[in-house]
């Protein structure tokens, strides 16, 4: 590439705002400036980070528009990370109230077997207390037939 460099700001090692939010850092570890390029091209104006030692530079170079859209496909795969990290957690506290709830149907299992083991001992009560009934019913019956055969005779 036959195009020249510039700082954008006084000095080769100036920081804005801009720069310091970026965290966009040369080899040697330092943040890099943005700079534009200022000479005629077909890259005029098109903005670059360099290293900050310029021209004694260590050999970084990338254009400003593709650390944004890095920055961007990092952002939302930090998003999508959060994101899984979230379901993750939910999935846990799903599967515990899944153990809860079978421990739950469990219990209940039981309380309604215990139940049916009691209603079935009540209907056998009931059955016996009818031919009971029926039995005292019956004598009942053949006494007062015993005492109109003898009343009769």
């Amino acid at each position: 590439m036959a195009t020249s460099h510039e700082s954008s700001g006084n000095s080769s090692r100036s920081r804005s705002m801009s720069d310091q939010q970026c965290q966009v850092m040369c080899y040697h570890g330092e943040i890099a400036p943005l700079r534009e390029v200022k000479y005629n091209g077909p890259t005029y104006g098109k903005k670059f980070y360099g290293c900050s030692y310029w021209p004694r530079t260590c050999g970084y170079f990338k254009w400003a528009d593709e650390v944004h859209e890095i920055r961007d496909m990092q952002m939302r795969l930090l998003e999508k990370d959060t994101e899984i990290a979230e379901l993750e957690m939910e999935k846990g506290f799903l599967e515990d109230k899944i153990k809860r709830l079978k421990e739950t149907k469990l219990k209940l299992n039981d309380v309604v077997e215990e139940l049916s083991i009691e209603n079935s001992e009540i209907r056998e009560g009931l059955y016996a207390a009818k031919a009971d009934k029926r039995v005292i019913l019956g004598l009942a019956l053949s006494w007062i037939f015993f005492l109109l055969y003898v009343l009769i005779k």
